[in-house]
């Protein structure tokens, strides 16, 4: 059954329709938000605040995009409001520090970002120096703007098209290319300059 299908069948109140919808976009809506507020915990609940407030929505769902770019758009919407609420929790002292670390999967992923290669066997070594470049990179990634670090983390995840960031960001997909291109850019010269990588 498409999600179309399921869309329909929800609006007329099959909440299983709508239980298979979750099924499907769980965990891209999930990596959506976790880009956006960094935290699991937080992003578990903007992942719920979007399916309440998507479910609420099904009558305004056109269908002019796919229902997983729609309900993308709702997720980063979501997690945005909720990002600037802890930010501003964070300059009152009532938030915890920021999270520092990533699952170790992430971690093996920015390392070959700052890279641009991973490597099959590594040593204990390698793999040292590759958790303290992953740490680096995640620090220069929180540095950019944010105008070109969302665009890097949801393209970067692999989890998303350029018309679905396009979508959840609002800009044209042309913008999203450069801000992803100019935000690589932004970290490769700082990596050189710092030594990390070759020219």
């Amino acid at each position: 059954m498409t999600d179309l299908e399921l869309v329909a069948r929800a609006r007329d109140g099959d909440t299983d329709a709508f239980g298979e919808l979750v099924e499907r976009h769980r965990v891209a809506v999930y990596r959506a938000a976790r880009a956006a507020v960094g935290s699991p915990e937080e992003a578990d609940e903007v992942t719920q605040d979007a399916f309440v407030s998507a479910y609420g929505r099904l009558a305004q769902f056109r269908g002019d995009a796919s229902f997983r770019t729609w309900l993308l758009a709702i997720a980063w919407r979501s997690a945005l409001t909720r990002r600037r609420r802890l930010v501003r929790w964070a300059r009152l002292g009532l938030a915890h520090s920021w999270p520092a670390s990533r699952a170790p999967g992430e971690q093996a992923a920015w390392a070959d970002v700052a890279s641009g290669q991973a490597d099959a066997a590594p040593s204990p070594e390698q793999r040292v120096a590759a958790l303290e470049t992953a740490g680096l990179v995640r620090r220069l990634v929180r540095a950019l703007p944010r105008r070109l670090r969302d665009p890097l983390l949801l393209v970067g995840s692999g989890e998303y098209t350029y018309d679905e960031v396009a979508a959840m960001l609002r800009v044209p997909v042309g913008t999203v290319k450069w801000r992803v291109s100019d935000a690589r850019r932004h970290l490769r010269e700082r990596l050189t300059r710092l030594g990390v990588v070759n020219d």
